[in-house]
């Protein structure tokens, strides 16, 4: 993704102040893994956005990311002057095999990171991605009802809300919804997979 001299969607750059630069979306790199872990146990341990409640160790994570990668699919970050700002993934979204073309988004940005466009970088590159390979739907799986920056986020770039199940977590001594989101990719499924 070239860097340009843009406000990125979502932020407002002061009167007479320089716009921001827009955050470099790339490969993410064995190396990233300790930024990736802190970003992901800030969530863990201060969100409802996952349902963790124990950090998992940086060789956890590393574990995750080559889970990710052995199954042909992109795990992305968001890089601002060598700063892991964000990172999205995308997994299987179940195990069997009638499942195989869809798959499940993940996506964390660091603490003090919302709002400013990163997120809407993040999955748009992501959709981008998978659109180039076999998958025909994107499931996105919010903790919250009140997760509405996420919601929102999918909804800008084309998820619809698919249904949601009530109180079907517990953390921080709360009962939380989960929110069903789904996208198309690609002819999505107008024609059989190419392979079939």
């Amino acid at each position: 993704m070239e860097n340009s001299m843009t406000v990125p969607p979502g932020t407002q750059a002061a009167p007479g102040a320089e716009p921001e630069v827009p955050a470099l979306i790339r490969d993410a790199r064995p190396e990233d893994i300790p930024q990736i872990q802190q970003i992901y146990a800030f969530h863990v341990l201060s969100s409802t956005a996952t349902f963790e409640e124990v950090p998992p160790t940086e060789e956890e994570m590393r574990e995750r990311m080559e889970k990710v990668w052995s199954l042909g699919l992109p795990w992305l970050v968001a890089e601002k002057e060598g700063r892991v700002l964000g990172y999205c993934y995308a997994s299987a979204y179940r195990p069997r095999p009638a499942y195989r073309y869809t798959i499940e988004n993940s996506i964390y940005l660091a603490d003090g990171e919302s709002g400013k466009g990163i997120g809407q970088q993040l999955l748009a590159a992501l959709l981008e991605r998978c659109e180039q390979g076999p998958w025909r739907q994107m499931i996105a799986v919010i903790g919250g009802t009140q997760n509405q920056s996420s919601i929102s986020l999918h909804r800008k770039l084309g998820f619809n809300h698919v249904g949601t199940q009530p109180g079907t977590g517990y953390k921080f001594g709360q009962w939380i919804d989960v929110v069903f989101m789904q996208r198309a990719l690609g002819p999505g499924n107008t024609l059989p997979p190419a392979d079939d």
